[in-house]
């Protein structure tokens, strides 16, 4: 039976390799998050963050009331910070027509491609002493 798996550090990490997967199986490849789905990726990704460490502690420490307390708390900062960072994205792109937006990811790409060609610079100077 054909199986299908994927390695990563962080939970982070394999969802960007599942969703390049599934991009690639639907013609996709290359294409990026919207600055909305960046944003609730992140959100999920903190959420799973204190999951994992709350999960981590000692058993008395982590059924405690503190600790489930501070995680759930954890989750509603994280919800309240997504739905205003959400919003605000919602409000700019509302009043500019979406044109602010393009042109931040615009330049996102341009400033990663020189960020990458730099680096590449110094690491061939380096190898060639």
């Amino acid at each position: 039976m054909p199986t299908l798996s994927f390695d990563g550090e962080t939970h982070g990490e394999i969802v960007v390799k599942v969703r390049r997967w599934l991009a690639s199986l639907e013609g996709q490849e290359g294409s990026s998050l919207s600055p909305t789905e960046a944003v609730t990726q992140g959100a999920e990704v903190t959420k799973d963050a204190l999951r994992i460490i709350a999960a981590a502690a000692p058993d008395p420490v982590a059924q405690s009331d503190l600790v489930k307390g501070l995680t759930n708390l954890g989750y509603k900062a994280t919800d309240t910070t997504k739905a205003a960072v959400v919003a605000g994205l919602d409000s700019i792109e509302e009043m500019t027509g979406g044109s602010v937006v393009r042109q931040a990811t615009e330049t996102g790409r341009k400033v990663v491609w020189q960020m990458n060609s730099t680096v590449a610079k110094q690491i061939l100077r380096a190898l060639r002493g």
